[in-house]
């Protein structure tokens, strides 16, 4: 299968990584290479580019249209969060930057058998790897009312979240809910009519929530931002591309908390605990698409970039 995904803020990525050429860059979420090949161009002949996805289509689709580029390249099947894990066995102790391009793909959203799109009718999967034991199947299937309702208000910031996780129950006491043209119409009908005439399509926010909870995803961003900051060599910089609320806020806390760590009371005059920052932040507000980008590509409407720098 042909690996499409345009990379969005894509100029502001590369720009933002301050390549250095000779380094060692690292793309966490590898998709098809796009982002990887705007640094390998950077790096020339004497750079090293390593590349992670928990997709093999990923991973397989970016060696290939990263053949023609000279860097140095390595690519890895794992999770972004286990950077360190993955940087030991290389036997690399820190890298030059690296860039986290959040969410699912276009790659991923445009086959329907991946099961993440509401748009068209496949399996009930949202697997990022399929080697992973949850699906959406056994989320829409097997989760009590509670829980439904509970990852759908959280993960999707769906107002009808207890409506639409009723009538999932509702309905699949009847049979299992197994496709995603199922689960669709399932939410269609929970949504009152006037609702569904404004705003997003009606399922958007509640695949989303389910992608999330399959995949871990926001549990994953929590527990990798600091882990990528602390690989980083000095004047290294991260960049992190978030497309929703929930990831934005996560990556904009942990690196407030890396760049504030004292853990004094605030009533104390003055910092005992002695803890320094070591990074200094280089996005102030996050960086958004321009217009010709959202004209280019609407995917891209949500994205937002920060960046911040190891001292």
């Amino acid at each position: 299968m042909e690996y499409q995904h345009t990379s969005v803020l894509f100029a502001e990525t590369i720009n933002g990584l301050n390549i250095r050429s000779g380094g060692i860059y690292l793309d966490g979420t590898l998709g098809g290479g796009g982002h990887s090949k705007g640094i390998c161009e950077k790096l020339g002949n004497e750079g090293t580019l390593i590349g992670l996805d928990r997709d093999q289509d990923a991973l397989d689709a970016a060696e290939k249209n990263l053949s023609e580029q000279t860097c140095k390249k390595i690519f890895v099947h794992n999770d972004y969060e286990n950077i360190k894990e993955v940087l030991h066995e290389l036997g690399i102790a820190e890298i030059d930057g690296a860039v986290l391009d959040l969410g699912v793909s276009s790659f991923q959203l445009d086959h329907a058998e991946r099961g993440f799109s509401y748009m068209q009718d496949g399996a009930l999967d949202m697997r990022m790897n399929v080697d992973d034991s949850l699906t959406a199947y056994d989320v829409v299937n097997d989760y009590s009312k509670e829980e439904l309702t509970d990852i759908i208000r959280k993960y999707g910031e769906e107002r009808w979240a207890s409506r639409i996780s009723e009538f999932i129950v509702k309905e699949r006491k009847n049979a299992p809910i197994e496709t995603t043209a199922r689960l669709v119409e399932v939410i269609k009908a929970a949504v009152p009519a006037a609702a569904r005439r404004d705003g997003p399509h009606p399922a958007k926010r509640t695949f989303q929530a389910i992608r999330i909870e399959v995949n871990d995803e926001l549990g994953q961003l929590e527990r990798a931002v600091d882990r990528y900051i602390d690989v980083l060599a000095s004047g290294g910089r991260l960049c992190i591309i978030t497309f929703h609320s929930l990831e934005d806020r996560i990556v904009k806390e942990s690196f407030q908390r890396r760049l504030n760590p004292c853990t004094c009371p605030k009533e104390f005059p003055t910092c005992v605990c002695g803890k320094v920052t070591d990074v200094k932040k280089i996005s102030g507000k996050p960086i958004l698409p321009g217009e010709q980008e959202l004209a280019e590509n609407p995917r891209a409407r949500s994205a937002k970039l920060r960046i911040i720098e190891k001292r």
